[in-house]
């Protein structure tokens, strides 16, 4: 039975990637950081299916910013697979704490490939890089060889993490591989992003809860696609022989204003009798429009997206108005 590591476990795309590995007979040991409130209702569905897991699936406290708890975990579980999925992943955020973005998302990267290495563990190690690297486009779409201007602290510090995870494959030939994966939605999305900050809406609106939602440039645009078929490409990547990294996208790019239009008309409404417009959710430095080219990975991997945007907004509207009515 294989063992896999997942940081991040409690966030959207952790929650995802635990449950297709318990799917696929692995045992799953997540790490969790401890904090005051429990914050692991994305991974409640797990611990309700504990006959169905026998025993498989175990958290463990450990810190991304803890060197000395991460070669504990490592010693502990040896796992054969390490995915590295947590940090502080909010863009705005990252302006607003720049600093502690940077520890966890580039430093702890770093801490983590280290104690894969130190302890002599060597799993094979998946880095959750992102789209936010690319920044000021210089191409597009991008692919795997399109180069880096990230526009924020979080893309920088992903470029960081990125490229230590590059170098320890070439320095220590470490199986390391990087999914260079672009916005992903779902249900389980954190509500202060802004495709779940929408479907919420919509839904209490739907209800009569509130009337108007307040963001900031519906211009921009990203590639989105469905998180739960993301983590499929990161398994993916950690099963092929040799490592490398991958774009994981959907070619294909959409405007908040869009995202907007489908999710209203999901409720018979008019977006713009509802969205007010507010400077305070502009980014300092705002990203260019990204698409990518998953070619690579569906070439080499046998991968590529199947859920359309269109249905991802419907699916996203669903499952909040269903919320509200437990």
């Amino acid at each position: 039975m294989k063992k896999a590591l997942i940081t991040g476990i409690t966030g959207q795309d952790g929650s995802f990637l635990a449950e297709l590995l318990l799917e696929k007979g692995y045992e799953v040991h997540g790490i969790l950081r401890r904090t005051s409130t429990f914050n692991r209702q994305r991974i409640d569905p797990i611990y309700n299916n504990a006959q169905i897991n026998k025993g498989r699936f175990h958290l463990h406290y450990g810190d991304l910013a803890d060197t000395y708890s991460l070669h504990i975990l490592m010693e502990k579980i040896a796992p054969d697979e390490i995915y590295n999925l947590a940090g502080q992943s909010h863009v705005k955020v990252s302006f607003d704490n720049p600093e502690y973005t940077t520890d966890v998302v580039a430093t702890g990267t770093l801490r983590l490939l280290e104690a894969n290495r130190q302890t002599g563990v060597m799993a094979r190690f998946y880095q959750a890089s992102s789209s936010e690297m690319f920044g000021k486009v210089t191409e597009s779409p991008q692919t795997e060889r399109t180069p880096f201007h990230p526009r924020s602290p979080y893309g920088v510090a992903k470029v960081y993490a990125h490229q230590i995870t590059v170098n320890y494959r070439e320095s220590y030939d470490m199986h390391a591989s990087c999914g260079i994966l672009f916005n992903h939605e779902s249900p389980r999305r954190g509500e202060n992003f802004v495709t779940r900050k929408i479907t919420r809406s919509v839904a209490r609106i739907k209800e009569g809860l509130q009337d108007k939602i307040i963001l900031g440039n519906l211009d921009a645009k990203r590639d989105w696609g469905y998180a739960k078929e993301y983590v499929e490409a990161m398994w993916l990547m950690l099963q092929h022989d040799e490592p490398d990294d991958y774009v994981i996208a959907t070619n294909q790019n959409h405007s908040v204003r869009e995202f907007l239009e489908i999710a209203f008309d999901y409720i018979g409404k008019n977006y713009q009798d509802h969205v007010e417009i507010s400077q305070e959710y502009f980014r300092p430095a705002e990203v260019d429009p990204v698409m990518g080219d998953y070619t690579k990975a569906k070439t080499k991997l046998g991968w590529e997206p199947t859920t359309r945007f269109e249905d991802l907004v419907k699916l996203m509207v669903e499952a909040d108005i269903e919320l509200l009515h437990p």
